[in-house]
């Protein structure tokens, strides 16, 4: 049986903590107050094709493009956004159609599609992502890999209301 001891020391470290973390951080859920939004990448818009359709896989797949969106303010993920998806490829060049598909985010805001291998055009290995449903602001990302041999890339939204 563990025996609380109250003494000075655990006065004074417990009412440190309470002045460090404010009396509503006892009681409140930790969330995302204020979180800022994504603002476009420049260059993210390159060989962006409005409406693209919604797919299952882009190509012969093998490499794997996932992220999260969520609403800016409070941060909670958006379900049902469309996010395009579009790079230089083993199988086409971006400005390709065949280069380009969208996916929808599930329950959580998060998205993941699958698509060929992404390889380096102008010295860069990169893909572009795009959220242009009209609810939110658009956001063009274009994230850029360490290494043409990695087989996935992650970029995240934060949206604004349109």
């Amino acid at each position: 049986m563990t025996t609380a001891v109250f003494n000075r020391r655990t006065l004074l470290v417990a009412g440190g903590t309470l002045l460090a973390t404010g009396a509503s951080g006892l009681l409140l859920p930790a969330r995302a107050s204020g979180l800022a939004p994504t603002e476009s990448m420049s260059g993210g818009a390159n060989n962006y094709r409005k409406g693209a359709a919604v797919v299952e896989r882009i190509g012969k797949g093998g490499f794997w493009m996932s992220g999260t969106v969520r609403r800016a303010g409070d941060g909670a993920p958006l379900s049902g956004q469309r996010i395009q998806i579009w790079a230089h490829t083993v199988e086409g060049r971006e400005h390709e159609p065949q280069s380009h598909g969208a996916t929808l985010t599930d329950k959580d805001g998060r998205f993941r599609l699958e698509m060929p291998q992404i390889i380096p055009i102008f010295g860069q290995p990169h893909g572009h992502l795009a959220y242009d449903s009209g609810e939110f602001k658009t956001v063009f990302l274009r994230p850029v890999m360490r290494s043409a041999k990695e087989t996935s890339l992650e970029a995240h939204f934060v949206l604004q209301p349109a």
